[in-house]
């Protein structure tokens, strides 16, 4: 006579297999690698130390470091851009923090204004999905293989038959 197991077991079965699963599922958070601070990361303290209309661009280098990149239409103006980011299984990396502490120079390299931009303050933009025709795309795959045959000499075939170069003059052998 086979064993039936009681009510009281096949609840105790199908919690634990429910718990085991669970667990499996929470226990994917390993799998993710942990974010990646990248850039010029400012510490806040260092940042107050800063003043404007004292400091100059060698107070702001020797204290925070050099920038991440200057403004490209005026060298006054140096960037620090820090981004927490964390890969995405599949997918591009995600961007779960963004700073760019913006530093405003003078002409005599005094500090004049201190501005931090955050992601929520970044302006949207849109890419542009048009393309720069080219000469040469037009032919077809078929043309492109093939277009080539016959239109090159073998090397060195015509003047290696006559023992002369291009030019008529004999060729030197070495």
């Amino acid at each position: 006579m086979p064993h039936r197991p009681t009510p009281n077991a096949r609840h105790l079965t199908r919690t634990a297999l429910a718990l085991m699963a669970l667990l499996s599922l929470a226990g994917c958070g390993w799998l993710m690698p942990a974010p990646q601070v990248r850039g010029n990361h400012v510490d806040p303290d260092q940042l107050k130390e800063l003043v404007p209309g004292t400091s100059t661009r060698a107070d702001v280098t020797a204290l925070i470091g050099s920038p991440t990149a200057r403004a490209t239409f005026d060298a006054n103006t140096w960037l620090y851009i820090t981004e927490t980011t964390q890969p995405r299984i599949g997918e591009t990396l995600a961007v779960l923090q963004q700073k760019v502490v913006v530093l405003s120079f003078d002409d005599r390299g005094v500090l004049r204004d201190i501005r931090t931009v955050g992601k929520d303050e970044a302006e949207p933009f849109r890419m542009v999905s048009r393309t720069t025709p080219s000469p040469g795309t037009e032919a077809s795959f078929l043309q492109q293989l093939f277009g080539n045959i016959g239109r090159f000499n073998a090397a060195g075939s015509s003047a290696a038959s006559t023992g002369t170069n291009q030019g008529g003059a004999p060729r030197a052998s070495y």
